[in-house]
């Protein structure tokens, strides 16, 4: 199983940096990852029972191959509340948040976990897009005291089921507060009984030579687990929920990442207009597929209700109690109760965006 990540289609396509692979590989029975999470491990033998593991808070996920940003200097704050899509001019030290940088038209290219220690602000992202990222960031740096460094080399990401933000005295952890929400904001979903809230998850910031000692002697799940929990809880990633014309309304992003009253900044101008006007073009739907085939619908497979192209599917993974589960984009407009096809597979619906 794989999760590759799709570029926007109006950029060229980018390779993750060239970095070595984790020592957490080396590890018994670690199977390497491909696509999106090349360089660290897909799971270590076991997926089912990696996913028991981290469910029970027993695990940790090497996420090494993640991208890390600095920015530092006095207006960093102010200056990333400025261009991002979240309030970030008042974020206290170890309070974690996200933030959306999107285009002029409001279509998400990056999405960027974000914590402050009180004197740099740490932003970690996904690896295949951190150039382009920190490339634009440069760019609207004009005369502000801010400085961007890509510390990818120097600090590794440690998933962790844990739901505490870090304290003083302990590495920097980014908390996934999922699903929110969070803020001056809108949702476009449940805002009770979320399959989000039971997903305690941090990621931790480690110096890449103590990457090993961090881990010591506990579990290692692999990102299949992790991938499969963050289906499971409806959360959206960058690369594969998004492509080149998707909007935070769409995957139920604006919960956890949008302030909707902040005041402007590059693709405001839609997030506003969709909210206060009307509804987004489509709509992101959690998928229980039909597993007695032999194979499974691949991300990127179409998804037909009848004879009609409603959507594709955009993260595949087999959940250790529910079995082959996705996650799909499909039109605003499709009959929330019928079965829909990808294929051979039928995949029965579960309302994650309102029609």
């Amino acid at each position: 199983m794989t999760h590759p990540s799709s570029p926007p289609a109006d950029s060229a396509p980018q390779e993750p940096p060239t970095r070595a692979p984790s020592p957490l590989l080396q590890r018994p029975g670690a199977v390497a990852s491909t696509g999106a999470d090349a360089g660290v491990a897909a799971h270590y033998g076991d997926p089912h029972r990696e996913q028991r593991l981290l469910v029970e808070g027993l695990s940790v996920v090497d996420l090494s191959h993640r991208a890390v940003l600095t920015v530092s200097g006095p207006d960093r704050l102010s200056w990333l509340h400025s261009l991002t899509s979240q309030a970030l001019t008042n974020l206290a030290p170890r309070t974690s948040t996200e933030t959306l940088i999107l285009t002029p038209k409001g279509h998400i290219e990056h999405a960027l976990h974000v914590v402050d220690d009180g004197e740099t602000t740490w932003l970690i992202t996904e690896p295949e897009t951190v150039g382009a990222a920190q490339a634009w960031l440069e760019s609207m740096r004009f005369m502000l005291r801010v400085e961007i460094v890509d510390r990818s080399e120097d600090f590794a990401v440690v998933g962790e089921p844990v739901a505490r933000e870090s304290v003083e005295g302990e590495h920097l952890a980014w908390v996934d507060h999922w699903p929110g929400p969070m803020g001056d904001t809108a949702c476009y979903g449940p805002e009770e009984d979320h399959p989000g809230a039971n997903r305690p998850w941090r990621e931790v910031l480690v110096p890449r030579g103590e990457l090993t000692a961090y881990v010591g002697e506990r579990p290692l799940s692999g990102t299949w687990a992790s991938e499969a929990l963050r289906v499971a809880a409806w959360r959206p990633r960058v690369g594969a929920e998004t492509d080149h014309r998707t909007i935070a309304h769409e995957l139920d992003w604006l919960r956890s990442a949008v302030h909707l009253h902040k005041g402007c900044y590059r693709g405001q101008e839609t997030i506003a207009r969709v909210h206060n006007l009307g509804r987004p073009p489509r709509r992101l739907v959690f998928l229980h597929l039909d597993g007695s085939g032999h194979t499974l619908p691949e991300p990127g497979d179409e998804l037909r209700n009848g004879e009609r192209a409603v959507g594709r599917v955009t993260t595949v993974s087999r959940h250790y109690e529910d079995g082959p589960i996705a996650l799909a984009v499909i039109k605003r407009n499709t009959d929330p109760t019928a079965v829909l096809t990808s294929g051979p597979t039928s995949a029965a619906q579960t309302v994650v965006v309102r029609p």
